[in-house]
């Protein structure tokens, strides 16, 4: 398990976030509404390149469609980070409180603008290939 000197986190901060989800992404409406149905949001404090986070999500992304997961705003958010070519930025997730749904936060390296978020709907692999593709 990391400590928190490995991995610092600000959980505070979920007021903000709500108000930075806005309109970058098919995925921010349903991810404000999982932070204000009780939903945790967590935003790390340490900044990770660019490229290391953009290729991961392209990789999601692929990784979705080849297994039917259903997702929202990933597409969006491939797209986003491509564009945004920055050195640096900051990551972070919202759960549901139900857990049905986890999404991913992009942010510029302070963290004070959210740049893309994209949500992947937690499923049974017996109901992964069965859903359809929410883009």
């Amino acid at each position: 398990m990391a400590t928190e000197d490995e991995h610092p986190s600000r959980p505070d901060i979920a007021p903000d976030i709500a108000a930075m989800l806005t309109d970058q992404t098919r995925a921010c409406k349903a991810a404000r509404d999982a932070i204000a149905a009780g939903g945790q949001v967590v935003v790390w404090d340490n900044e990770v390149p660019h490229w290391r986070v953009a290729g991961i999500a392209a990789a999601r992304l692929r990784w979705s469609l080849k297994r039917g997961l259903t997702t929202i705003g990933l597409d969006e958010t491939v797209e986003i980070l491509a564009q945004h070519r920055d050195g640096r930025l900051r990551t972070g997730i919202i759960d549901a409180a139900d857990r049905s749904w986890h999404f991913t936060l992009y942010l510029n390296a302070a963290g004070t603008e959210l740049w893309a978020c994209s949500g992947v709907k937690r499923e049974s692999p017996s109901k992964v290939g069965d859903q359809k593709l929410q883009l």
